[in-house]
């Protein structure tokens, strides 16, 4: 299969490719500059020069290939916001381009259900209102695709898809323990976040594109739900810096823009996404990597 892939250069997407190009796929990726364009070439990608805040292009891009797998997503959170239009209007121009062919769109997404006191599951919708409906709004645009006869899926990434290059939303927290030699957790750290290895989130990339069915939500969850406190034990103990527990108004103070987030608790089921897909996790656990070589 010819494969259009956005953020192909990225912690994700890179090693999506891989993933690809071993079950023998072509890949064509986006590439906003002549370095990343070179990049994508030395790895046997077929580079597209183009930017995903151009929805023609993507468009143009969707067209020439026989499936979709948009991974890119904006990370400068102090315009978060405005990143979830760009999105947004990016899986519109892919959808519409797509229409009526049957070829598959992979989008993907976060876990943004809310479901107090229960694991969140497959079957929830995203949430599309407030905060949460920046990656909201962009999935259900994607599964709103399926009824114009386009294979859409959407793979939702838990908070930290890791490896030894990165850790996803606990970088933060690691990076904010080093600068202030205090690793903390808000409140009783009872809270959790969900969690998967990298190379275990590319398969599912991969089986979502080969095997999902149209409208079909995946969740990309090795583990349901790690307790923050104990992803600070990990962190204050492989840096040797004390934890903390910190109240609110501490929490404000301590992760400034990141206190929210660190007190979430989102843990997530990937039951269905198992029994429909055949995935099965075999990559480390976080905690294992924290305490092993993620922070050497």
């Amino acid at each position: 299969m010819r494969v259009f892939m956005t953020g192909a250069t990225g912690f994700i997407g890179s090693i999506v490719v891989d993933e690809l190009q071993a079950a023998g796929h072509q890949v064509t990726g986006l590439a906003r500059s002549d370095a990343a364009a070179q990049a994508l070439a030395e790895r046997g990608v077929e580079p597209r020069r183009g930017d995903v805040a151009d929805p023609e292009g993507l468009a143009e891009g969707a067209r020439a290939s026989d499936g979709v797998i948009h991974c890119a997503f904006g990370h400068d959170f102090s315009r978060y916001v405005e990143m979830g239009d760009v999105d947004l209007r990016a899986v519109s121009a892919m959808a519409q381009a797509l229409a009526g062919t049957g070829k598959p769109l992979v989008v993907t997404s976060g876990l943004t259900a809310r479901t107090p006191g229960r694991l969140s599951t497959e079957a929830d919708a995203a949430e599309t209102e407030g905060l949460l409906a920046v990656r909201g709004r962009p999935e259900a645009a994607a599964l709103a695709a399926s009824r114009t006869n386009v294979r859409s899926v959407v793979v939702r990434l838990p908070p930290s898809v890791h490896d030894v290059q990165g850790q996803g939303l606990v970088s933060p927290l690691i990076a904010i323990a080093r600068q202030t030699g205090v690793s903390a957790y808000v409140g009783d750290g009872a809270n959790r976040w969900p969690a998967v290895h990298r190379r275990d989130a590319a398969r599912l990339f991969r089986f979502a594109l080969e095997h999902g069915q149209p409208g079909q939500r995946l969740h990309a969850v090795a583990e349901e739900g790690v307790a923050s406190r104990s992803i600070a034990e990990a962190i204050g103990e492989r840096l040797g810096l004390p934890v903390r527990s910190l109240g609110p108004d501490e929490a404000a103070g301590h992760f400034g823009w990141f206190a929210a987030v660190a007190s979430n608790d989102i843990p997530a089921s990937s039951a269905l996404t198992r029994q429909t897909m055949g995935w099965r996790p075999a990559g480390p656990g976080l905690l294992d990597g924290l305490r092993g070589d993620y922070l050497s």
